[in-house]
């Protein structure tokens, strides 16, 4: 069975770094793909960073590219995101997602939610001043 499963959430205050985590089990690993995305109260889910892992390759929704960074463990069939200079805007439900076989995707299809079919529970960020 497909799943993932994240961690690594928190409160931290303004100018801080997170890293969360995302395990993804029942794949085959080297031909997925794997999204973050971020859900701030009462707002819309929105993917900010996505990566093929076969490939390596790598999309940054354009606001947080330079402050969020996406990579990979692949033994571990673990994705991280780092989060760096945290503003209170980041305070969000954080999720990810992930898809076995991923075909070839633009960068607006690589952060949408279309693609992907296996969702995780979410870890929750709180940034505070």
């Amino acid at each position: 069975q497909e799943q993932v499963a994240e961690s690594g959430g928190g409160s931290v205050q303004i100018g801080g770094s997170l890293r969360l985590s995302c395990v993804a089990s029942g794949f085959t690993y080297s031909a997925a793909c794997v999204a973050w995305f971020r859900q701030p109260p009462g707002k819309e889910r929105e993917g900010v960073a996505a990566l093929y892992t076969g490939s390596g390759k790598t999309y940054y929704l354009d606001v947080e590219q330079g402050r969020f960074s996406i990579s990979q463990d692949v033994p571990q069939n673990t994705v991280f995101l780092d989060l760096s200079n945290l503003q209170t805007g980041d305070t969000a439900m954080y999720y990810c997602e992930a898809e076995g076989h991923c075909p070839p995707m633009t960068a607006r299809q690589a952060l949408g939610t279309a693609v992907y079919g296996n969702w995780g529970r979410g870890t929750q960020d709180r940034v505070s001043s």
